[in-house]
Order: C-alpha cells, then structure tokens, then sequence
C-alpha cells in the first residue's frame, strides 16, 4: 500500500471536496435588491420577515424568530422561558459552550451529565437523574446533526414539569420520526455561523409551536417591545438581537438549497458507514432508527487507539489531514473548561447560590471524555463530494491502519 503522505507518500485524495459556503447568482441578486432598496434594517424591511416564515414552516413550526447568532438564540429562549436566578438547567457535557453559557447568561447554574456512546447525544436516564428541583429545563443537543432522543427526554419533561429546548445548532432539517427538529420541544434554536449548514457567516433563529412564548421571544429579541405596539414602549427585560435584512436575504437562497444538499450529505454517509464499519477500531456515528434525517453537520467517527496499536487521535488526525481529508476539532468536555474550573462562572450566580460544592464539576463523565480523546469530525462540504470523494475517505483511513507502526515510530 502507498506511503502515508505525512511520511513522504501521495495523498490518498487525489482532488479537491467542494468548496464551503455554497452560492451563486441568486444570493448576489437578493443582496444587491437589499442594497439599492435603501431598507438595510430589519424592522421596517421584509426580507427577514419572509425568511422567519420560511425557516419555521419548513421545520414544522408555527413562529420563527431570526437572531443574531446560534448564542444569542439560546439566551433568547432563556430568557423568554423565564429561567434565571436560582435555577438549573440540564446540559450535556459534550456541546459547544453556548449550550451552557447562555444559562449562565441568565443567571441559572447549567448542570452536565454525560452522552450517549453511540449517538453522542445527551443521556437521558443520566439527565433524569440530575433532576432537583431548582431544574427548570434540558437542552437536547443534535450532535452532528443526529437528534438526541427527544422520545424519551420528552417523557422526561413531561413527568417532571420541565421545559425541553432543542439546540439545533448542527441540525438543519434533521428529523425525529418525520418530525422536524426543533419544533418538537418547547423551542429550538439555530445557528447561521460560518461553517454551519445554511451560513450567512453569522445568524440564529428561534422556531417555536406556542403562540404565547413566541411574543416574549420576539420581545426578548427586540429590546423588550410587544409587536403592535408604541416604538419606544419596553415591557419586559430584551435587548438587540435583531438579524439585518442583509442575512435574511441570503438565508432565504441558502435554505432554497438544504433538500438536495441534505440528500447528497445523507448519501454518502451512508457510503461511509458501511464501509467505515468494515475497518477494525473504526466505529462511525450511529443511526438510531426513529431518525428520519439526519442533516450531517459533520461526520463523526470514533477511533479505537488499541486497534491502531497505541496511535493517538491526534496523530491519526494529522495523517488524516494529511492524506488530503479536511476535519474540524471535536468538542472537549464542557465541564473541564476553564471558566468551570477556575470558578468565574460563580461570578454569574446569586450569592446563595454562587458558593456551592457543585460536585458535579468534579464528576467522571467517561463517555464525553473518550469521545473528546478519540473522534474524528470530518467537515460537512466532505460529504457533499462524489462516490470517488468517499472511497478516497475509506482509503485514507485504511493507509493509517496498514501503516500505524511506521506513524507511532516516527
């Protein structure tokens, strides 16, 4: 088999993955009628407007509420939720920050439980257990784009008066059991950043099925007025966190495109997992069957070291990259951060509050911490490649298997 290009030898990927964001002729119409239109702001304009109805409507939600960023979004729904000094919120150890800084936002303490080993989605007998009755909420991350198993985290909520919020961050268009995520707890929330699914470089959305929570969304958003009401009336606690009808106009062509570059990514994932599987210590994401779609943020796939002979993820990475493979950096635990573990985050707490032990942050979270040691996180404009894009994938991976001791070595 060919050297390992990290040694000296050819690149298994003989072309280039496409390019990520995808555009053309329709997003520079739509922007260039933003621009001579002269109504760049969002409030008197209708480009966000329109894409608000689009975006809820296509994930099966009555209201959608367009925002700043995937952060703000999630602060957003804090907020309007009504969570805040005092409370809990249950959050998986293994997500990006945002799913626990914006309840730190509030005032409210997150609280970490460690993820399914299979999906990497939050567990939901570790979630029930964490339960006290300071808990308020759980946030669902969909990692990767797999939706965590709102079934049961549903039951959960339901048994115990608690609000389930879906962060849909990676999870355009993903389904549980044809339902649209985001649309099935009481809020979901999106991010537009850059390397996301649907990019405007940055942007968030809040999508919503209740009438009442969705105007103290869209107030929270909006500096705290009521729709319909004076400018300058401010009813409750809100702030600025309005999208310009730039990033609407673009959101509008970028979700014109999410079907059929869903069904490409959902293609050749499923090339991958096949043939992935077949490689001894590569073990991809699982597909849990009640998952109609998963919209493929990235492709996960875990790494067993034993198997490659005590070859690090890290250097496996690097040969991977090597070989012509694109990947991104996997999650680390959140509760290993620095703001957990050097206290700041007290800072956000009340004071009764602020000086407890919070055991928790010194737990074991197995599962989060091997999967923060030994995935691997292909990027999304991977999978939006052809047949051959995949097999040069698999050949890749299996070059660092037939060549792991030449890599440990040297």
């Amino acid at each position: 088999m060919e050297k390992l290009a990290i040694l000296g030898g050819k690149p298994a990927k003989t072309n280039d993955f496409p390019t990520w964001p995808q555009y053309d002729q329709k997003e520079e119409n739509a922007l260039m009628e933003v621009l001579h239109s002269g109504v760049w702001w969002r409030t008197p304009g209708t480009k966000t407007l329109e894409f608000e109805g689009l975006f809820a409507e296509y994930h099966q939600a009555r209201h959608g509420i367009a925002c700043t960023n995937g952060t703000a979004a999630l602060e957003i729904v804090v907020a309007g939720l009504g969570i805040g000094l005092g409370d809990e919120v249950i959050v998986p150890d293994y997500t990006f920050v945002a799913s626990a800084s914006a309840v730190l936002f509030a005032g409210a303490m997150p609280v970490f439980v460690d993820i399914d080993p299979h999906t990497y989605g939050i567990d939901p007998e570790k979630a029930e257990a964490a339960i006290t009755p300071r808990t308020k909420a759980i946030i669902a991350v969909h990692v990767a784009g797999h939706p965590a198993d709102l079934e049961r985290l549903g039951e959960i909520c339901r048994i115990h008066n608690l609000f389930l919020i879906e962060d849909c961050a990676h999870a355009h268009g993903s389904e549980w059991m044809t339902r649209r995520v985001g649309s099935i707890g009481i809020a979901g929330t999106f991010s537009f950043q850059a390397s996301k699914l649907m990019t405007a470089g940055e942007g968030g959305m809040v999508i919503t099925n209740n009438d009442d929570l969705a105007v103290r969304l869209r107030s929270v958003h909006d500096c705290g007025r009521m729709p319909g009401r004076w400018f300058y009336s401010h009813y409750i606690y809100g702030s600025n966190y309005r999208l310009s009808e730039w990033q609407g106009a673009v959101l509008t062509q970028q979700l014109k495109r999410l079907d059929e570059q869903a069904a490409r990514r959902s293609e050749n994932a499923a090339y991958l997992n096949h043939a992935l599987a077949e490689i001894g210590g590569i073990r991809p994401q699982s597909l849990d069957p009640r998952v109609t779609r998963n919209g493929h943020y990235c492709y996960i796939f875990h790494v067993n070291p034993k198997a490659f002979g005590g070859l690090s993820t890290e250097k496996f990475i690097q040969a991977f990259n090597a070989e012509g493979i694109p990947t991104q950096a996997s999650y680390p635990p959140v509760h290993l951060l620095d703001v957990f573990q050097n206290g700041e985050f007290r800072k956000r707490l009340s004071p009764e509050v602020a000086n407890g032990p919070f055991d928790f942050l010194k737990a074991d979270y197995p599962v989060s911490q091997d999967a923060a040691e030994n995935t691997v996180w292909m990027v999304h404009r991977t999978l939006l490649g052809d047949e051959q894009d995949m097999a040069e994938i698999v050949e890749a991976v299996r070059k660092i298997q037939h060549h792991h001791r030449e890599l440990i070595n040297a």
